[in-house]
């Protein structure tokens, strides 16, 4: 463990146990935390309609677009919140935009 992931705090820890006023104490940790179960909206991406530009990478906010050899692969709905600024980039409509659960 390097000295800058000693900090992370587990979830469900009682808020006695945090940080005061909740600073944060260490960089570079947002991939730790998996923020996908905030979103109410999902984007599905529809791979035969896709035509790899990667106008939706720079664009979103958490970097959930994930990329492999110049191509979209799929979205990381760990830390995807649903914003939906991927699907209104998308000029060939590779994206649908639905409620999760869906």
């Amino acid at each position: 463990m390097s000295k800058f992931n000693k900090c992370i705090i587990p979830p469900y820890t009682p808020w006695q146990d945090t940080t005061p006023g909740g600073v944060v104490t260490s960089t570079g940790n947002a991939h730790e935390f998996k923020t996908g179960d905030w979103r109410a909206m999902k984007p599905v991406w529809h791979e035969d309609k896709c035509k790899h530009c990667l106008l939706c990478f720079p664009v979103c906010p958490d970097s959930s677009i994930m990329v492999s050899e110049k191509k979209m692969t799929g979205v990381d709905f760990d830390h995807c919140k649903g914003c939906g600024v991927c699907v209104e980039a998308c000029p060939f409509g590779a994206f649908d935009f639905v409620p999760e659960g869906e």
